[in-house]
């Protein structure tokens, strides 16, 4: 059933693409690059780049995965827990990644309380063991600003060979690459 609705959800990717067209292309190439971080609504086109990092397409990101090496950094936010009445059972459904990828869920967001902005440095700092030179490989979703913001902060940190992936794990999937079942690092907090 899982790879069914993969399958779906890469059919109707792959069918705004054909939609799309070639304007669909040149109207993602001309979104500028704002000088800060972007706010909302996160969930838009997306521009071609981020002066300081390599962009690159989904069968560039997997040959640097399998390769290894590379730390891989979904920014994906944390769905919130819904309002529930007193003892419903509730289970969010789990996050699909790629593989050996490190969660921090919210870093992509215009600004970061100081808590969020310390456990996104002391993450990557871990996630590196305080190498600066890495290769950082951030990543979300298709059409979404929280990937570029993170890339982006991932830079002023010193970070050198920062990799931006826009088409996340929209592109990986609809390439039929592999995924497995992600839990965020624990939010200062949040998850605690």
């Amino acid at each position: 059933m899982r790879r069914w609705c993969s399958g779906a959800v890469a059919a109707l990717i792959a069918a705004a693409v054909v939609t799309a067209g070639a304007d669909g292309v040149r109207a993602a190439a001309d979104v500028p690059q704002p000088d800060g971080f972007r706010a909302e609504p996160y969930r838009a086109p997306v521009p071609d780049g981020l002066d300081g990092a390599r962009v690159l397409d989904t069968p560039a990101v997997a040959a640097l995965w399998k390769a290894g090496g590379a730390v891989f950094v979904d920014v994906l936010p944390k769905p919130p827990r819904p309002k529930l009445p007193p003892g419903t059972v509730f289970r969010l459904p789990p996050r699909e990644d790629i593989p050996g990828s490190v969660w921090l869920p919210d870093v992509g967001y215009a600004e970061l309380s100081a808590d969020m902005a310390r456990y996104f440095t002391d993450n990557l700092a871990a996630a590196t063991k305080g190498d600066h030179a890495r290769t950082l490989v951030f990543y979300c979703l298709a059409d979404c600003w929280m990937s570029w913001n993170a890339a982006k902060r991932a830079l002023s940190l010193g970070y050198t060979d920062v990799v931006w992936y826009p088409e996340g794990t929209d592109g990986w999937g609809f390439e039929g690459l592999p995924v497995e079942a992600r839990e965020p690092v624990p939010r200062p907090g949040l998850d605690e």
